[in-house]
This record gives C-alpha cells, structure tokens and sequence, in this order.
C-alpha cells in the first residue's frame, strides 16, 4: 500500500522541490503503525488541511477516525521549519491542540482527557517528494507513528 501511495505522488525520478512556505495543503494518512499492536485498534485514516504561512507558522485541521474506530477532530497550531537534517528538501513541523472525539470506554487512552476533548502536541519529520507533493512522519505520544501524505492546493 505504501509502494502504490508514493508512486501515486509522482513519478520515480521527479525532482524533488525545496518544501515552501506560504501554502495550502490538503492531507491525507494511508497508515497508522502502533507501537504497541492490540486486537482492539481499528484501521486509522484521517483527512484535513493545512496552511503553512510564510513565518512558518501552521494552522490544520482535521477529521480522523481514531485507533479504536471512533470518529474524531482536531485543529491544530504549530511552527514549520525547512531545511533540517542538511538537505532544503527536509522539514520538521510541531503542533499542539485539541482533538476531541476520544469517548468511553476508550476516554483513558489518552491523557488529560475531559468529555472526549484532550490536548495534544505532535512532532512530525517530513519530506517534499516532488513539486507539490510530500511526506510526513507524525509522532503520535508514545502510542504510534502516522504516514501523511501532503498535496499542495494550487495557488490561491
């Protein structure tokens, strides 16, 4: 599945671009890989948008449905950084926000959590695969990994 989503991207060999600043997103998560596998969690898939302002400063949201199947959202605020790990093509992002959509009995599985709505704080590493395409890895706590794929909106 991984294999037919990044070929999906663009074709092998297409230049990659320097990720850019000052856009609008539209994301999508093919893979959820849990740290800690139970017969319990649900396939995880999630939908949303992201504009990235030329500061760097992210603004997202998003609807998911949550590792024990339940439907979720959440916004997000953070701070997006090219250039990292030596290559203009690698970018780390932070984020923090609510999400809410975790309820009984599953409302422990993730802290801090009132009536369903608990903050969050994810850290991602991503890289700009083509022009307007790119991937990104989002630490999700200490409970799993979530593959994001990232499509740019065309000029607005």
């Amino acid at each position: 599945m991984l294999a037919l989503t990044l070929l999906a991207l663009g074709p092998p060999g297409a230049a990659a671009q320097t990720p850019r600043l000052d856009q609008l997103e539209a994301n999508a998560s093919p893979l959820t890989v849990h740290f800690t596998p139970s017969d319990e969690h649900k396939t995880v898939w999630l939908l949303g948008l992201t504009n990235v302002a030329a500061d760097g400063t992210v603004v997202s949201g998003a609807v998911f449905s949550n590792s024990f199947g339940q439907a979720s959202v959440t916004a997000q605020w953070g701070q997006r950084q090219r250039g990292v790990l030596g290559h203009d093509k690698w970018y780390w992002q932070w984020t923090v926000g609510p999400v809410y959509g975790y309820a009984a009995p599953y409302n422990r599985k993730v802290p801090l959590n009132y009536r369903g709505l608990s903050p969050v704080v994810i850290p991602s590493l991503g890289y700009q695969l083509a022009d307007k395409a790119a991937v990104q890895l989002s630490l999700l706590g200490n409970s799993a990994l979530m593959l994001q794929l990232a499509w740019q909106i065309p000029d607005r």
